[in-house]
C-alpha cells in the first residue's frame, strides 16, 4: 500500500473546480498515484480509498471512521439524526429499531406494492411514446417507497414536485459538501435549496401525520414499526425522531433506486445485444405479466445487468468519514479529525480488478466459464451499498424492485434513445442522469 497526492491542486481553491465540475473523470484517474490519495478542497486535505482493502478497513471500524465532519453536520441539519446520517453513538440502536421493517418475511408484502405500482406506471405508456426515463422512475420508486413503506401514497403531481424538490436537495447537499460556507450566502441556489427542505419536511410530516390519524392499519411498515418504538427509558419515539427517519428512507427508497434503474435502461438501449437476451429471459420467465417476488430468482440475466450498472453507476458514489482518533492507514498519519473519502465508483473502475473496466459487460458476473473470477471480485471489492455495520439496510428492498421492474419494462418496451440526446451524470449527492430522455417501442 502506498499513499500519494493528485496532481493539479490550485494554491486556494485545490481541486475544487475539477470536483464540482467533472468529478467522475478526476476521480476515475486517482489510483495512478497511489493507493490512499490526497486531493484538496481549498486547504482542507480529503484522503480518497482507491484500494479496496484499506475501503474494507474503513467501512468495517466504524468507531475509528465515524459519520462525523462537515458534510455529515450539514446532512443533519437538512435530514436529522436518521439512520442515514447519524454518527456511530446512535447507529447501532436505529439499527435495531429499524431492522424489523426489512425483515424477509415483509418483502412479500412488500413486492406485491411493487408490482401493483409498475404496472400502474406502464399503463399510460404507448409506442412512440418520448419520454424522461428518469423522470418515468423516480415516479415509480417514490411510489413504491412511500406505499410499501410508509403505507400512504402520491397523486402523480406530488410525486413530480417531490422528485424536483430532491433533486434541488442532492445538488445542494453535494455542493455544500465541497463548501460548507457556501451555504449561508443568499445565492439563487441556496433559496431554492431552502425551498426544497421545506416541501420535503412537509412530505414527510404529512406521512406522519396521515398514519397517527389512523389512515394504515397495516402494522408492517416502518411507520408502524417507529411508532411502536420505544426508547431505552421506555417513552415513546418523539416524532422529531420519527421524521428523522422518515425522510432519510423517503430519499433512499426514491432516489437511489431510481438511479439504478435508469442507468441499466441506458446502457440497455446503448447495447441491444444485451437488451436483447434481458428480453428473451424476461418474457420466458414472466409470460407477458409483472413479474413477483417468486420471480426475482429465475431472472438472472436481469440480476446481472442491474450488477454491472451498480458497478459503472453506484448511487452512493462519494461517501465520507472522520477519524475520532489517531490512526494510519497506507504508512500514512492520520490525526483526529482526518477527512477519509470512500468512492465505489473509483474501486469499481479499477483496470486490474475488473477488465475492461469502462465497457458495459454484464457476463463479467456470470457464474460460468466466462465470468472471469468475477465471485471472488464481487466478495473483495464490489461495495455499490456500502460494507460494515453501515451496509444499506434496504438492499433487498431495492434489488428486488429494480430487477421486478426492469424485467417487467424490457419485456414489454424497447427503450430507444431520443437522436441528438447526451445523456450525463448529474452532479449531486446521488449519481443519476441528469435526463433520459428514450422512445418507447413496441418489441
Amino acid at each position: 500500500m502506498r499513499a500519494g497526492r493528485a496532481p493539479g491542486a490550485r494554491p486556494l481553491t485545490g481541486h475544487l473546480t475539477r470536483l464540482y465540475r467533472a468529478p467522475l473523470p478526476f476521480l476515475t484517474d486517482l489510483p495512478r498515484h497511489g493507493d490512499l490519495v490526497e486531493i484538496r478542497i481549498g486547504r482542507r486535505p480529503f484522503l480518497v480509498l482507491c484500494h479496496p482493502d484499506l475501503a474494507r478497513a474503513v467501512l468495517t471500524d466504524d468507531r475509528t471512521y465515524d459519520r462525523d465532519g462537515p458534510s455529515y453536520e450539514g446532512s443533519r441539519r437538512a435530514m436529522g439524526n436518521g439512520l442515514a446520517t447519524c454518527p456511530y453513538a446512535d447507529h447501532r440502536a436505529q439499527r435495531r429499531m429499524l431492522r424489523p421493517a426489512f425483515r424477509p418475511d415483509h418483502l412479500e408484502r412488500y413486492a406485491a406494492v411493487m408490482g401493483r405500482t409498475i404496472e400502474e406506471t406502464t399503463d399510460g405508456w404507448h409506442d412512440g411514446l418520448e419520454v424522461d426515463l428518469a423522470e418515468e422512475l423516480f415516479a415509480l420508486a417514490t411510489k413504491t417507497a412511500v406505499r410499501a413503506l410508509f403505507a400512504s401514497d402520491l397523486t402523480p403531481a406530488a410525486a413530480q414536485e417531490l422528485h424536483r424538490a430532491l433533486a434541488t436537495f442532492l445538488k445542494g447537499v453535494y455542493r455544500q459538501s465541497l463548501m460548507p460556507w457556501a451555504g449561508r450566502l443568499p445565492t439563487p441556489g441556496n433559496l431554492r435549496y431552502g425551498r426544497a427542505l421545506k416541501q420535503w419536511h412537509a412530505e414527510a410530516g404529512r406521512l406522519i401525520a396521515a398514519h397517527r390519524a389512523g389512515a394504515s392499519s397495516d402494522a408492517r411498515n416502518v411507520l408502524s414499526h417507529l411508532v411502536a418504538a420505544r426508547t431505552a427509558d421506555g417513552t415513546p419515539l418523539p416524532d422529531p425522531d420519527i421524521h428523522d427517519q422518515a425522510t432519510a428512507l423517503v430519499l433512499a427508497g426514491s432516489e437511489t433506486t431510481a438511479a439504478a434503474l435508469a442507468w441499466s435502461c441506458h446502457l440497455l438501449a446503448r447495447h441491444p445485444g444485451a437488451g436483447r437476451r434481458l428480453r428473451e429471459e424476461a418474457r420466458t420467465v414472466l409470460g407477458g405479466r409483472v413479474a413477483a417476488l417468486e420471480d426475482v430468482p429465475r431472472l438472472t440475466v436481469t440480476s446481472r445487468v442491474l450488477t454491472e450498472a451498480l458497478r459503472l453507476y453506484p448511487p452512493a458514489w462519494l461517501v465520507p468519514r472522520t477519524t475520532t482518533c489517531e490512526t494510519s492507514l497506507a504508512g500514512r498519519r492520520l490525526p483526529v479529525g482526518s477527512t477519509v473519502v470512500f468512492s465505489p465508483y473509483v474501486l469499481h473502475r479499477r483496470a486490474d480488478l475488473y477488465p475492461e473496466p469502462h465497457r458495459f459487460l454484464p457476463d463479467r458476473w456470470s457464474t460460468g466459464p466466462g465470468g472471469g473470477g468475477a465471485a471472488a471480485a464481487r466478495r473483495r471489492t464490489y461495495m455499490p451499498f456500502g460494507l460494515g455495520a453501515h451496509r444499506c439496510i434496504g438492499e433487498s428492498f431495492a434489488l428486488t424492485e429494480a430487477t421486478m421492474a426492469l424485467a417487467t419494462l424490457v419485456a414489454r418496451w424497447e427503450m430507444r434513445p431520443v437522436p441528438g440526446t447526451v445523456v450525463r451524470p448529474a452532479v449531486r449527492a446521488v449519481l443519476a442522469p441528469e435526463r433520459l430522455p428514450v422512445r418507447l417501442v413496441t418489441p
